[in-house]
């Protein structure tokens, strides 16, 4: 659908347009600040908790892999990183972690971390300084000495009692007990500690290899079809209804993207300043952020009636949501041809921050309630994330924001400026944020080429679906 003639434009924003302006910068600042103001470790509950089932079940897979054929481990090497580096990264978030909690199940997760990966000297010092502080440390030094220094004594049958006490199930001590069984010629503890962590690490493997095959045949079926896309190329005009440029000009897009942006903001701070504390809290954590996306619905009215409803359009018309059915096979085609694209550079991403030494902070993918909530609160996070967010984004920063900019900017332009601001909203650090953005521009090329928001809603849904599915099948069960 070609752009339709533009109404004539305001030539003055408005006082009201001004103060919205300035309740969305407001806006913007605190969650900024919030962001990168301080810890992000302090921004996860229980972060002692998470950070050693992110890191234990991360060791379980790399203990799996040590037992998988050459090929695989070396793909994965490859692609993911080897246990030398998950160890190192492992060893940066627990000094982290370190210098903001008094728990000492920190301080021995962080020595047993020393110790398999041969930072002795370090441990040393760790383990002299454990002995003149109060309990239980110089206990654990007695356990972190016998398992990994040098002339260490036998601990004894205390051994697993002790173990028992400062551990709980998984991967730290299971090592830590196959360490001192090596020490102290224990077969017994060796063998159970090595069964439970073969099983693990078994279990891992065989869902990382699911998750992997599911990748990849997504990736060559859309590589099958951008080949088609780019074989008949020109030879059809856009499948959806959506005007590109848009039926609104672009000062009209940004009064509507800054009143309803305010009014969502408020929206959106009213419901997470509600407590959700008490027995229910990961319930009541769930149902807000899952009512929070009322705060989409502001600006989305505001673009129906002010935007779309002068150019004699609906919003499934509007934004390209109402495809006929010959047209669902281009659709679908440019969906995965999106997520080819998008695989492909986010593995791109992935090698160029390991050969620059970068990584993501564990708790930008970190999700406590996929990781421990029960079935009813997975469900409706699942609902959130990978049916109700893909909406509502897309609808905003594609058929709102990416098409008033491209009023102005051009469509080059728009994609990337429309994407940043996306990028932005997330929050995430470096490696974060360039996944983000390079995931936005092209579902702002799938928009333009397409007229449709479909494309764009499936392969933000499945992209948030990998990562939820990333969390569920790596830290439950």
């Amino acid at each position: 659908m070609d752009s339709v003639p533009l109404a004539p434009e305001r030539r003055h924003i408005g006082v009201a347009t001004v103060f919205a302006a300035l309740v969305l910068l407001a806006f913007v600042g605190v969650m900024v600040w919030l962001h990168h103001g301080a810890s992000r470790v302090e921004e996860v509950a229980e972060p002692e908790r998470a950070l050693a089932a992110v890191v234990g079940r991360t060791l379980d897979l790399d203990d799996g892999l040590a037992r998988a054929p050459a090929w695989e481990r070396r793909l994965y090497a490859l692609l993911v990183g080897s246990r030398a580096e998950d160890l190192a990264q492992a060893i940066v978030w627990y000094d982290e972690l370190e210098a903001l909690s008094p728990d000492p199940g920190v301080d021995l997760c962080l020595a047993i971390l020393e110790g398999e990966a041969g930072r002795l000297d370090r441990l040393r010092r760790r383990v002299r300084a454990w002995e003149l502080r109060e309990r239980p440390l110089p206990a654990l030094a007695g356990l972190v000495r016998a398992a990994y220094l040098d002339g260490a004594a036998d601990p004894g049958p205390a051994a697993r009692p002790m173990l028992n006490a400062a551990l709980g199930p998984g991967w730290f001590r299971d090592r830590l007990a196959l360490a001192l069984a090596a020490r102290a010629g224990d077969g017994a503890l060796a063998a159970a500690a090595g069964a439970e962590l073969a099983e693990r690490g078994r279990r891992l493997l065989w869902r990382l290899r699911a998750f992997a095959l599911a990748q990849a045949a997504i990736f060559a079926a859309g590589v099958v079809a951008l080949a088609r896309l780019v074989r008949r190329r020109g030879a059809r005009a856009r499948p959806g209804s959506a005007a590109l440029p848009p039926p609104w000009s672009g000062r009209d897009g940004a009064v509507v993207l800054i009143r309803g942006g305010a009014v969502g903001a408020v929206l959106m701070t009213a419901f997470f300043l509600v407590p959700a504390d008490g027995a229910g809290r990961s319930a009541v954590r769930v149902a807000l952020a899952t009512a929070a996306n009322l705060a989409f619905v502001p600006v989305l009215l505001m673009a129906r009636r002010r935007l779309l409803r002068p150019a004699g359009v609906g919003l499934a018309a509007g934004f390209g949501l109402a495809p006929s059915r010959r047209d669902l096979g281009t659709l679908a085609a440019v969906l995965f041809a999106v997520l080819a694209l998008g695989q492909a550079g986010g593995w791109g991403i992935d090698f160029t921050a390991r050969a620059l030494g970068l990584s993501s902070h564990w708790t930008e993918w970190f999700e406590a309630d996929l990781a421990w909530g029960g079935r009813l609160v997975v469900g409706v996070t699942l609902l959130d994330v990978v049916a109700l967010t893909p909406v509502l984004e897309e609808l905003l920063f594609r058929g709102l924001l990416f098409a008033t900019l491209r009023r102005g900017l051009g469509v080059p332009a728009a994609a990337v400026a429309s994407a940043a601001v996306f990028a932005v909203a997330h929050g995430y650090g470096t490696l974060g944020f360039a996944s983000v953005f390079w995931s936005a521009c092209l579902w702002a090329w799938a928009y333009e080429k397409t007229g449709s928001l479909w494309p764009c809603i499936g392969a933000h849904a499945v992209d948030n679906l990998g990562a939820s599915l990333s969390v569920l099948l790596v830290l439950r069960g």
